[in-house]
């Protein structure tokens, strides 16, 4: 079992985004990011989901060479406005 908060192994992000993968979907749940935020029932699960049940806290470190940002929903937010879906903490 993965400690809560901690980001998915590289084969749990191939099965959590399997789905999103298309971009229809995708943009869908952008869509919803940016329509209801990062506190909507459906982002916070989906987030929770992609970090192992919690929602890190504080600054976020990424894959993306000297890239941080000050929490999950703005490196989410990031994602999605730079289309850059699969970009992992």
């Amino acid at each position: 079992a993965q400690q809560l908060g901690t980001p998915l192994s590289d084969k749990e992000y191939q099965q959590f985004f399997m789905y999103l993968r298309i971009a229809r979907r995708a943009n869908t749940v952008c869509i919803l990011r940016e329509l209801y935020g990062c506190m909507n029932p459906l982002v916070r699960r989906l987030d929770e989901y992609e970090n192992h049940g919690a929602i890190p806290e504080g600054p976020i470190c990424t894959e993306l060479p000297g890239t941080f940002f000050p929490d999950f929903c703005t490196f989410s937010i990031y994602r999605c406005t730079k289309k850059r879906l699969f970009v992992k903490v």
